[in-house]
């Protein structure tokens, strides 16, 4: 059985300063490098943020919107060309993608769960590479995972994921002198390092982080915080190689 991978892709590493468009060339460069651990033999996971992103450029907004109706409708026309952008990039390299929408209820109901598990596991042996988003155009508020990190770690537990890799526009946990943290045993201790301070275009922060990766370790996952601006930063961390800040075993 091939080795699962989750790959959470914030904001931050998939649009422009400002999350007002996206960033085709960094489109490009994650593909070819998701692509590269498929053909090595992990079956890839991707959890994917930024269509908001994607809708303030498709409807034409000077800025991202801060009411909710706002970002929901920008969800809902930038959908489409993320999963636009997601096809062609990996076309290129002869793999097909499937999109599936979820929400905090699918995750909470057991038909609905056991369907999601269902449609990735015949996904994944079919070699399709699914791309999972919240479904912002009709979650609500107090329903919201926090910017896909806690979907991205109950859909590595969902199907049993050997890791997760949350890639971030920062190098991982920063200690109070702002020195990167290379490996956390105690995710508990990493807590103490939380800043309030995250990306004018992120719902997430750092606390969201570590609450997925708690989540993913108690379940025998391992799990990183990369930077996902820097190339190979995957093969990196999958290799063992120092980079970014490794939890669990």
């Amino acid at each position: 059985m091939k080795k699962r991978i989750v790959i959470k892709l914030g904001t931050g590493v998939l649009s422009s300063p400002g999350g007002k468009s996206l960033d085709q060339a960094q489109f490009t460069r994650l593909s070819a490098e998701i692509a590269e651990l498929q053909n090595e033999g992990y079956a890839c996971i991707m959890v994917s943020s930024a269509a908001i992103a994607a809708g303030v450029r498709v409807l034409k907004l000077k800025k991202r919107p801060d009411d909710l109706p706002g970002k929901q409708a920008c969800a809902a026309a930038g959908q489409p060309e993320l999963m636009r952008l997601y096809t062609a990039s990996f076309k290129k390299h002869g793999l097909n993608v499937a999109q599936l929408l979820l929400t905090h209820g699918d995750i909470d109901s057991l038909m609905h769960r056991e369907n999601a598990r269902n449609t990735l596991d015949r996904l994944i042996e079919h070699g399709v590479i699914p791309i999972i988003n919240e479904n912002d155009s009709v979650a609500v508020e107090e329903l919201r995972f926090g910017d896909n990190d806690r979907l991205s770690s109950e859909v590595a537990t969902l199907i049993q994921a050997d890791r997760l890799i949350i890639l971030t526009s920062t190098d991982g946990l920063m200690d109070h002198e702002g020195e990167r943290v290379p490996r956390v045993r105690s995710i508990a201790e990493a807590f103490r390092f939380v800043r309030p301070d995250k990306g004018e275009e992120s719902t997430g922060g750092m606390k969201t982080k570590l609450e997925a990766v708690r989540k993913a370790i108690s379940a025998g996952i391992t799990c990183h915080i990369i930077d996902g601006r820097i190339p190979n930063r995957m093969q990196d961390a999958l290799a063992g190689k120092d980079v970014g800040t490794a939890f669990g075993k």
